[in-house]
This record gives structure tokens, C-alpha cells and sequence, in this order.
């Protein structure tokens, strides 16, 4: 990692050593958790995917109130608080040996880490000027690929090794990193509670906001693309293309190290909401590009054609995930009210677990049972999804909070 991906000094540097310290662990614990849960715990992949599609639909519900907490509370120490609660959770899984403590226990962990995720937003807009925080978010993801890539190569030495002893080093690695994240937050500055909502003010007033909910829905939409990389492209070239097997690995070695280089680059026009929806708007347009390469893969040809056209489908890929990011990050801070920004960070990072959840089942239906019209339908899914969040987030808003015209800089939430 080089230093021009780390953020200024003071508070963002700490939230990105945060940041790292708990990559490094989630990183170790993907690459290795499913073959612990089946070869250790002996529970099915049936048993493995129900349980995981429930927790994180919890998750998704349960970010609202807790963001809302940290609104209330601080987020300085919900942060904390929740970090504690992951790193709790994931020293669990090293006693569970039954479905029902397996599912207890992920519920916990996707719950701790959608709160996780929408206190540390509000931490952030707390400590970040807004014309700043994009382009420390993008530093953030920097850092994050950067500690999910070392984690991923700590788990392959598990893998390697494919011991009870090894996996359980894993998690260790996990919960100790969640511990370390938890410290490097404590020592960040306090920031206020936000003042008592005043009486007949509803508790989630996230909920009411129509317009947001478009945007976040729209948002979720075009967050599909993640479990592209990690489930539905190694699918698709093992059963659909002549392409070497290798290629997965290289394609998510190529991604991680493009987010790592480029992801502050393409972060750093994006400064007010007229340029967050022209971002995701080209976003749109690249991922259609993208999802028509890869389509294209499946054609009868030579292996070396088929490798070609994957590495150009993920070349856009990632250019088309890292404008769409920098346009939500933007977007997701702008029109939130100042004193609600951890529940509204909670509704709108909802995206994440609906991916997450949905995505596999969706994806895979798609792409792997429809070949080569699923992709350009998916393509176009997505394309239309671009295009419908310009008008969205001018409605959000001018009819709801009275942002600024568009083309000027946003100076506050």
C-alpha cells in the first residue's frame, strides 16, 4: 500500500487504520469460512446459504435503528460498542457446532456489522468537513481492498494447510482485528449526540422519506454488480467459456488493485450532487459495456479470445463500480439531514445486505440459466437504474430539503 492512498493526518487517517485493521481479518474470513462451516462444523451449503440469507436480512433491518442510535448516543461509541459486538460474534463461531448456534451467530455478526457500518458514517461526518468526504471515502475503499487483499492471502494459507487448527487461527485473526478496530476508534475525537428530536417528530423518520427510499432503492439496484466478481463471473467462465480456470483469481487480483490505484483518482471530481448523478449516470452506461464483453466470452472460439474479452468486461467492471461508488458516497451524504445522518447512512447502506442476499439467487438465475440474452438484460437493468437516480435525486432534493441547484458544491449534508 502505498502512501498516497492513505488519507490526510488526524481523524481520517485514524478512521482508515479502523478501516485496515478489520479488512485484514474479513479478508482471512472469506477466503476461509465456508469450508470451515462445512468441514468443521458439518453443516450443509443449504444449510451455510440459509443462514447467511437471514442474517444479513436482519442486518439490513436492524442498520436503521442502530445508525439511529449513533445519532442519539454518539457515534464514537456505538462504533466501538459494535466493533466489540463483531469481534464477539466472530470468537463464537470457534464453539458453534450446530445450525441453530450457527445461525444465533451470524444474525449477531451481520447485524453488528450494518450498525457498524452506519455509526462509522456518522463518526466520519462528524470528524469530515462534507466537501471532504467523498474523497476520504474513496481513500477508505483503497484501504479496504488493500487489507481485504493481505487478509485473502493469510486465509489461501489456511486453505493451503486445510486443518480445524488453521481455520480456527482464522477467526482469531478476525475477532483480534475487530478488538484493534475498536481501539483505533476509541481514540478518535468524540462527536456530539444530536439534540432530542422534538415532540411528534417520528423516532425513524428515515422511514417516511419517500424520496430517499427511491434513491436507496435504486442504489440497491446497481449494487447487484457485487457478487459479479465473486460468484457469477468464476461460474460463468468455468461453465460457459473456453477460458483458463486461473482466470478467476487474476480477475479479482486485477479489480482489488485497480480499487487500490484508481478508486481516489475517479473519487476526486465527484464534489456535489450534479457530478454524483453524472457518475453514476456513466457508471451505467460502462457497466452495460461491461456486462455485453462478458457476454460476448461465451461465443465459440479460442481460449486466449475468451480470456481477452473477460479481462476487458472486468476492466469495465471495475471502472463502471468505482464512479458508481464515488456518485453513492455523495449522493448518500448529501441528502441526509445533519442531525440524522447514522439512520439515513443505516436505510441507505441497506444496499450492501440486499446484494448480498439477493444478488447470489438473482445473478446466478440470470446469467448462468439465460447465457448470453441474461447479460444484456442485465445490462440494461442496470443502465436503466443510472439514468432513473438523476431525476430521483433531484426530487430528494428539491422537494425535501431544499439542496442546492444543480452544479453547486454541496457545503453541507
Amino acid at each position: 500500500m502505498t502512501i498516497r492512498i492513505l488519507p490526510p493526518p488526524g481523524a481520517p487517517r485514524r478512521l482508515a487504520a479502523a478501516q485496515l485493521s478489520n479488512s485484514v481479518g474479513d479478508g482471512a474470513y472469506y477466503v476461509c469460512s465456508a469450508l470451515y462451516f462445512t468441514r468443521v462444523v458439518g453443516l450443509s451449503p443449504t444449510q451455510i446459504g440459509l443462514g447467511l440469507t437471514l442474517a444479513w436480512a436482519v442486518g439490513s433491518v436492524a442498520g436503521v435503528p442502530l445508525g439511529a442510535l449513533a445519532d442519539r448516543r454518539g457515534p464514537r461509541g456505538t462504533s466501538v460498542l459494535l466493533a466489540l459486538a463483531t469481534a464477539a460474534s466472530v470468537s463464537s463461531f470457534l464453539f458453534i457446532r450446530s445450525f441453530w448456534a450457527f445461525l444465533l451467530a451470524v444474525v449477531v455478526y451481520a447485524t453488528a456489522q450494518c450498525g457498524l457500518a452506519a455509526a462509522r458514517q456518522a463518526l466520519l461526518a462528524g470528524l469530515v468537513a462534507p466537501q471532504e468526504r467523498t474523497g476520504v471515502l474513496a481513500r477508505l475503499q483503497s484501504v479496504l481492498n488493500a487489507g481485504l487483499a493481505l487478509g485473502a492471502a493469510l486465509g489461501g494459507l489456511a486453505l493451503s494447510a486445510d486443518t480445524e487448527r488453521a481455520y480456527l487461527a482464522v477467526f482469531v485473526l478476525d475477532a483480534v482485528s475487530f478488538l484493534v478496530c475498536a481501539a483505533v476508534l476509541l481514540r478518535l475525537p468524540a462527536v456530539a449526540p444530536v439534540p432530542q428530536r422534538a415532540a411528534g417528530e417520528p423516532r425513524l423518520a428515515v422511514l417516511r422519506d419517500r424520496p430517499y427510499a427511491l434513491v436507496t432503492l435504486l442504489n440497491a439496484i446497481l449494487l447487484l454488480r457485487m457478487p459479479l466478481l465473486s460468484l457469477a463471473i468464476p461460474l460463468w467462465i468455468v461453465e460457459r467459456t473456453s477460458a483458463p480456470g486461473w482466470l478467476v483469481s487474476a480477475l479479482f487480483v486485477l479489480n482489488t488493485v485497480a480499487v487500490m490505484l484508481f478508486q481516489v483518482r475517479t473519487a476526486r471530481p465527484v464534489t456535489d450532487l450534479d457530478r454524483a448523478r453524472r457518475a453514476v449516470r456513466t457508471s451505467g452506461l460502462v457497466m452495460a459495456a461491461s456486462c455485453a464483453v462478458f457476454a460476448l466470452s461465451a461465443l465459440p472460439g479460442a481460449g486466449w479470445a475468451a480470456a481477452a474479452l473477460l479481462v476487458a468486461g472486468a476492466v469495465l467492471q471495475v471502472d463502471a463500480e468505482m464512479r458508481q461508488s464515488a456518485g453513492s458516497w455523495q449522493i448518500g451524504f448529501s441528502l441526509a439531514p445533519a442531525d440524522r445522518i447514522g439512520q439515513y447512512q443505516g436505510f441507505f447502506g441497506t444496499g450492501v445486505p440486499i446484494a448480498r442476499t439477493l444478488g447470489p439467487l438473482v445473478l446466478t438465475s440470470l446469467l448462468l440459466l439465460w447465457g448470453i440474452p441474461g447479460w444484456l438484460l442485465l445490462g440494461t437493468v442496470l443502465l436503466a437504474a443510472s439514468y432513473a437516480m438523476g431525476p430521483a435525486v433531484r426530487r430528494a432534493g428539491a422537494v425535501h430539503r431544499g439542496t442546492e441547484p444543480a452544479g453547486a458544491v454541496v457545503g453541507a449534508p
